[in-house]
């Protein structure tokens, strides 16, 4: 089971440590500009996370498209920091999760419409999923844009999350192969396939490859936006069942975590709280875990004492 969590707050740049009897503690002071996706490899008990970068201003409108995100990691007490992809190798990064055995990462590249994998020292770095661009603009459309992500190794295969405008309605998420068909490219591979359409803003993914079951948080308008998701994974060229929602009102619900031996799934949201979710009949009630006034939680991970 966790023993605490760690959780990303953008506003302050900072890894928080979360206890789950609501203390927090700052792990690292400065992770970097807009740190978004953590996660952790339980073999070296390492932390990874990603970096949006420093935003894009014109005029009255700032956005994330200038390519200067990156990616950091360090011990799960925040020392030992390292660089894993300099600042500019990628656009914007999101989510991310973790093939231990493999010994990779994955994440989603939001404005460079991208799903990514590295080797946890930031080499082999290969594109596994690239959409298209806009030829008006030369950017990737906001439909388009790459958010969540989560790889099934077992069974090979990766998920990934489209989360369309905000309040829009045109969420996506889709499944692929973890690697591109031979004789393929990444931006025309034939093994893409969508497996729930028009959500509100699905975000953060997590599989429980035990019971073939995918959770995600999403953002977005009520009644089915700011919630906690579960569905059963379906059958390769069979379409998602509609979701069991398993918790609603989040202030923007972001990052996810599951302790399924606890039976609990963890939520951070933009409003600096993180909330405990059942997701077991026998597992405690709903409860909020923290709030802190001024922060802006994104991704979470559990650590395992």
């Amino acid at each position: 089971m966790f023993d605490h969590l760690l959780v990303l707050d953008i506003v302050a740049g900072a890894i928080r440590r979360v206890d789950l009897d609501g203390a927090v503690h700052t792990v690292v002071a400065d992770a970097g500009p807009a740190p978004d996706g953590i996660i952790r490899d339980p073999k070296s008990d390492r932390i990874y996370w990603t970096l949006m970068g420093q935003p894009h201003q014109d005029g009255s409108v700032s956005d994330f498209s200038d390519r200067n995100g990156g990616i950091r990691s360090a011990r799960t007490d925040g020392s030992d920091q390292a660089v894993v992809l300099n600042e500019g190798v990628i656009t914007t990064g999101k989510q991310l999760d973790i093939d231990p055995a493999g010994g990779s990462l994955y994440w989603g590249d939001r404005e460079g419409g991208r799903v990514s994998r590295s080797k946890l020292d930031g080499s082999e770095l290969t594109d596994l999923v690239v959409r298209p661009r806009e030829t008006n603009t030369g950017l990737v459309g906001i439909d388009d844009q790459c958010v969540g992500v989560a790889v099934d190794p077992a069974a090979g295969q990766l998920y990934w999350t489209q989360k369309g405008p905000a309040k829009g309605g045109t969420g996506r998420i889709f499944r692929a192969g973890m690697d591109v068909p031979a004789g393929e490219a990444a931006d025309t591979r034939t093994d893409v396939e969508v497996l729930w359409s028009e959500l509100p803003e699905p975000i953060d993914l997590w599989i429980d490859s035990s019971s073939a079951t995918l959770y995600w948080t999403d953002r977005g308008a009520e009644p089915r936006g700011n919630t906690l998701n579960r569905a059963p994974l379906p059958a390769v060229g069979e379409l998602g069942e509609t979701p069991t929602i398993l918790a609603h009102g989040f202030a923007e619900a972001i990052g996810l975590a599951v302790d399924t031996e606890a039976g609990v799934a963890y939520v951070t949201a933009l409003d600096g709280t993180v909330r405990a979710v059942p997701i077991r009949p026998d597992a405690p009630p709903e409860r909020l875990v923290v709030s802190v006034p001024g922060s802006a939680f994104t991704g979470i991970v559990g650590v395992t004492s």
